[in-house]
């Protein structure tokens, strides 16, 4: 197959990218516009690749991904594109607004008229696969069942309602349009190439660098936590096998109160990088409690018995193997994430055109 993926550059994008390139025969087409968080030096891996190409062009412009369509000609589209920080979308919910929903849409449309020019065998094969969160389904009250692919949408963020809102975009275009289409919704995803504004990553880094580990409110917020390449994994089997105008839930089946996994992170500290910042006997001290971020849902679950039962995917890494991975690849790749912080990994500062 050739497989076009928006926000390829991203943190799950270039983990699918890596997947597909490194376990598959498949080809890939990376359309991504480089916005901070989309980061080249996360393909470099296999951006030497002759299946891989990039081409720069925002979800937004309509001619410049009419042009990719028809150049590349691909079988499948898996939307990984979009503006996805919490914090920042109640700081500006504009972007959030126009990349998640306004930029669904045109690139909806742009795959619609590109999959009815094709002939009708790669019509029926054609798949659109767009990737989303669970945030959607909103706050969760600690004693209930996690949520399923049926929980009403009830979204708490300018971020998760304007995910909420492309999830509604795609299915209407499948019911529409005939448009064959999949929907997953993930939990938070942790792992290698994490930007560092994320908390895991935030944490990881701030712990060596001697700084403050902010955590919002008491920290009892809980979260179910995906290793990314489990859901790399995942995402590939949904849109090989997985059943046309279908949602699956992908969860790690990890339950974790930000506070917990927090101290999680300090003791592997102490354990692989003992030699710590003047003053300090143990990370954990420098864990700050901060004031809580507005409209903070305290819980996300999902249950992934669908994707289990019908496509045979389960997590590999269980939290404790993927937190271990996750802080040594930090610890030993300090030249990727070191130049996330002085800004010289930006398209703009290796010289890319928009």
């Amino acid at each position: 197959m050739k497989i076009l993926i928006t926000g390829g550059a991203g943190f799950i994008g270039s983990a699918v990218v890596r997947q597909i390139i490194r376990h598959t025969h498949d080809q890939v087409v990376v359309v991504d516009c480089l916005t901070y968080a989309g980061n080249l030096d996360s393909l470099a891996p296999v951006s030497n690749d002759s299946r891989y190409a990039f081409e720069r062009v925002n979800i937004c412009d309509r001619a410049g991904l009419d042009r990719v369509f028809a150049q590349y000609q691909p079988d499948v589209v898996m939307h990984l594109a979009a503006e996805s920080h919490v914090d920042r979308s109640i700081d500006g919910p504009a972007a959030f607004m126009q990349t998640n929903i306004i930029g669904t849409y045109i690139l909806l449309e742009s795959a619609r008229q590109y999959w009815l020019g094709l002939s009708a065998a790669r019509q029926s094969a054609f798949r659109f696969h767009h990737i989303s969160t669970d945030e959607v389904y909103g706050d969760l009250p600690g004693g209930d069942e996690p949520f399923t692919e049926t929980t009403p949408y009830a979204p708490s963020s300018p971020y998760s309602a304007s995910k909420a809102s492309s999830d509604h975009l795609v299915r209407a275009w499948h019911r529409t349009y005939g448009l064959p289409v999949l929907i997953t919704n993930c939990s938070n995803n942790y792992g290698p190439y994490h930007f560092p504004e994320k908390l895991i990553p935030l944490t990881i880094l701030n712990a060596i660098a001697g700084k403050p580990l902010p955590v919002y409110g008491d920290g009892a917020q809980i979260r179910d936590w995906l290793y990314v390449e489990d859901h790399a994994r995942a995402l590939y089997l949904v849109v090989t096998q997985g059943v046309v105008g279908e949602t699956y839930n992908i969860g790690g089946h990890n339950e974790r109160r930000n506070i917990d996994v927090v101290r999680t992170i300090c003791c592997l500290l102490d354990e692989l990088m003992p030699d710590k910042p003047a003053g300090i006997g143990h990370y954990e001290e420098l864990i700050a409690f901060v004031a809580d971020r507005p409209g903070h849902d305290l819980r996300y679950a999902i249950d992934g018995a669908k994707i289990r039962r019908e496509l045979g995917w389960r997590p590999h890494e269980t939290f404790e193997s993927g937190i271990r991975k996750t802080v040594a690849w930090y610890l030993h790749n300090q030249t990727w994430w070191q130049r996330v912080l002085d800004g010289s990994y930006s398209g703009e500062r290796l010289g890319l055109s928009r």
